[in-house]
């Protein structure tokens, strides 16, 4: 499909943005997978219901007395499409839909709150400027010179022992918020950045001055004239920073100091499954192969986005 000048000059910008992203395959490609994988994520409970197996649910009786399972590639049959996991007897399958589910949950937790972080420190740096912005570079450069994972190994233990006794089982939905508070202390700086250059570019445009010349406020300065006009950075902000906290929470589960059992994870599943590389390789490999699918999708999606909103970053 072509279009005229006329058809581009009677489009909105939103509505450019749509025909790019139908057009690019890649975009439609990995936007359909991230969409199916968000919706597994989402319908799990019904998923549990339909498969009528749950992620706690273990079958010792089909694993052999070496702990593993009986049949081919791990235990996959008709009753579990995935096989089992060995030395658990856990059906893989669900493990698998309800790693999504906590997973993606905790990415996109951590994804609005680093993007309201980063929006709200950015667009007050660059509009207010002087010992305001001054002060704020100064702790984006000291957030981006700790190390994140060395500081994560760090605190992650002492913040849960402040809240709970050494033999008290932390809840799942804790860890949940520390990660999320973790990810967001590190993370809204890209943000932050991204969102200040851009500010510094519109301060001085007119409707800017209009609006400081009509008696506007500093809020509905920022609110109003400012944030309207910063959709695009944001967006495509927030799209890539998803696959990174996916990627960061299974990293951090996979060494021990992410989600704990028994809540479903990617992380520690693989962590796991290392032990079984050679006398179960389908344990390692449904595991290994979701997590992949899952980020490269929604890293394709944040770069055709990027490309959608600003045909100019094409290279």
């Amino acid at each position: 499909m072509t279009m005229t000048p006329l058809d581009v000059g009677t489009r909105s910008a939103g509505q450019m943005t749509w025909v790019r992203l139908r057009r690019d395959r890649t975009a439609t490609v990995s936007g359909l997978v991230s969409l199916v994988l968000v919706l597994v994520a989402l319908a799990a409970p019904l998923i549990r219901m339909a498969y009528g197996i749950g992620p706690q649910d273990a079958f010792k009786d089909d694993l052999d007395r070496y702990g593993m399972p009986y049949g081919i590639a791990g235990g996959i049959t008709g009753e579990h499409w995935f096989g089992l996991e060995p030395g658990q007897g856990r059906d893989l399958f669900i493990q698998m839909v309800y790693g999504l589910r906590t997973s993606l949950g905790i990415a996109f937790a951590a994804a609005l709150m680093t993007t309201a972080v980063g929006v709200l420190l950015g667009i007050v740096a660059g509009y207010l400027g002087g010992w305001i912005d001054a002060v704020i570079n100064w702790i984006t450069d000291v957030t981006l010179a700790l190390p994140f994972l060395i500081f994560t190994l760090a605190v992650i233990r002492p913040i849960e022992l402040h809240f709970y006794g050494p033999r008290e089982a932390v809840p799942g939905w804790f860890r949940v918020v520390v990660l999320v508070s973790l990810f967001t202390a590190f993370g809204w700086t890209t943000t932050a950045r991204l969102v200040r250059g851009q500010v510094l570019s519109l301060r001085e445009r007119e409707f800017v001055e209009a609006a400081k010349a009509g008696g506007a406020r500093l809020p509905r300065i920022l609110g109003k004239e400012l944030l309207p006009n910063l959709g695009a950075p944001i967006l495509v902000a927030f799209s890539l920073s998803i696959p990174a906290y996916i990627t960061g929470e299974a990293a951090l589960s996979f060494l021990g100091i992410g989600m704990l059992e028994p809540t479903p994870d990617f992380g520690r599943t693989i962590f796991r499954s290392l032990n079984y590389l050679r006398t179960d390789p389908a344990y390692v490999l449904f595991p290994g192969v979701t997590i992949f699918v899952l980020v490269l999708a929604f890293n394709l999606f944040g770069d055709a986005l990027r490309d959608a909103l600003d045909p100019k970053s094409r290279r």
